[in-house]
């Protein structure tokens, strides 16, 4: 017999946690379902992070970016106070109503454990800083920011699940195979034929899960719009270089608008003094970075991603699955991540072991291949990043070094968009989408947010 529940929650990252956490605190005699096909937080391991082994050996199931708190558990926990960037909340409910809710999830972060600590850009050395960048037309976007460090991060969702798991069921290492509309809800069939009902259900399904989720929405018919991509390179240098600037702000969201075909290019995921680490997303290896807020976990090095949006247009509509693609091909020439010194990518050479070998950075990724990233990359996305490199020179001198490195390849992958409502409700009834795998949200604050969206709207429905 299937097991019913009030409401179902597809996914356990950042949206479903909080998703789960405002429906059981705000109506403790729900019955919920939380179902991932990773682990819960005591299990997650990455063998890479373990140092079991040097490279990915690509595991069933990726434990950097599936189980507790998703893909967001093992990252560096930068929680951004903005509309701004993050996602697209803002296409559904006004910016004040977003700030709200990212207020909310971090107080509920603070009460488990998160820092008070927050980095504006309101101060003076910020705005000075502001003000220099567009000297040299590059954009520093606002916002507040809270560091979490990726061992506190890891913490505070412990201290979580702990306040959870009794109250709220959970199933781990279940991997979900079609959701299907049932009489009066949904019905979730597992890959084992397991079967759980519900009246409610809230699709969480994290960036890991997004093609999967958006297969299954074109299977429900429900209507869908590209989204766009993300393509680019991690960038690794010496701390030094950037402490003028990630000391004042943290993290630094810096946009350039390039000259040679206009395109837009953003820093993402500034990492002071981190760690560039591999991850793997359905079979595919990317770069991602970390840091520690722990002094003695902590490299000479600051690492951040420059990324170029691309959004496609009719008849094109496999946005995913070009971003793959792009990423497939380091994969293929380096077995995983491909790094090169950007000296050697403006030579038209190929970085190998000896040349590497004579850098003055070195790599925190030990893994990666040396390699030639013009070979992976297209031609236009790795003109844009190369601008970008010497627009952000003039501002951080040394940036464009021929030391500095280049990991590739690093992609954002997103949904295509479902047509939601301002509760984020999908055509279908009492079916809700929330989260990076969902199309709304690219971070932790907004993808918290989103799940608390979700969760008043049947909350209100219940009443």
């Amino acid at each position: 017999m299937p097991t019913t529940y009030d409401v179902a929650i597809l996914g356990c990252g950042e949206a479903g946690i909080f998703a789960g956490y405002e429906l059981i605190h705000k109506t403790p005699g729900l019955k919920i379902l939380i179902v991932d096909r990773g682990h819960d937080i005591y299990h997650r391991s990455c063998p890479i992070v373990a140092g079991k082994v040097t490279e990915c050996i690509n595991c069933p199931v990726c434990h950097t970016m599936c189980g507790f708190g998703g893909a967001g558990a093992f990252s560096d926990g930068k929680y951004n106070f903005t509309t701004a960037f993050g996602g697209w909340l803002t296409d559904f409910m006004p910016q004040e109503d977003v700030m709200d809710l990212i207020d909310y999830v971090d107080s509920i972060n603070t009460a488990h454990g998160a820092t008070t600590e927050v980095f504006s850009t309101a101060t003076p050395e910020a705005k000075a800083l502001r003000r220099k960048a567009l000297e040299f037309d590059l954009h520093l976007l606002q916002a507040r920011v809270k560091h979490l460090g990726t061992e506190n991060n890891l913490r505070i969702l412990t201290n979580i699940y702990e306040g959870l798991r009794d109250k709220i069921d959970f199933r781990f290492r279940t991997p979900v195979a079609d959701i299907e509309t049932a009489d009066g809800g949904y019905r979730l069939i597992t890959d084992d034929g397991e079967v759980f009902l519900s009246k409610y259900l809230i699709a969480a399904p994290g960036r890991s899960g997004a093609e999967w989720f958006a297969g299954q929405c074109r299977k429900l018919g429900l209507p869908m719009t590209n989204n766009q991509i993300d393509i680019g390179v991690r960038v690794e240098l010496p701390a030094v270089i950037f402490e003028h600037i990630t000391d004042v702000v943290y993290e630094s969201k810096l946009l350039y608008r390039t000259k040679q075909y206009g395109d837009q290019v953003r820093t993402f995921c500034m990492n002071p003094y981190g760690h560039v680490v591999a991850e793997n997303v359905e079979g595919i290896i990317t770069v991602n970075g970390h840091s520690y807020s722990d002094p003695s976990l902590r490299s000479e090095n600051t690492n951040f991603a420059l990324l170029v949006s691309n959004r496609f247009t009719s008849p094109f509509n496999e946005p995913y699955r070009y971003g793959k693609h792009i990423a497939s091909l380091s994969n293929m020439l380096a077995g995983g991540v491909l790094v090169q010194r950007f000296g050697d990518l403006v030579k038209g050479v190929r970085s190998n072991d000896h040349r590497m070998s004579k850098s003055t950075t070195r790599p925190t990724l030990t893994a990666a291949v040396p390699g030639d990233l013009s070979l992976a990359l297209p031609k236009r996305q790795l003109d844009d990043i190369i601008e970008m490199i010497y627009a952000l020179d003039r501002l951080a001198p040394g940036t464009a070094n021929h030391d500095t490195l280049l990991y590739g390849a690093e992609v954002k992958f997103y949904s295509a968009r479902l047509q939601l409502t301002t509760d984020l409700e999908t055509q279908l009834p009492n079916f809700f989408a929330a989260g990076d795998g969902a199309g709304i949200t690219r971070g932790l604050a907004q993808a918290g947010a989103s799940g608390v969206r979700a969760a008043r709207a049947i909350l209100d429905r219940l009443a």
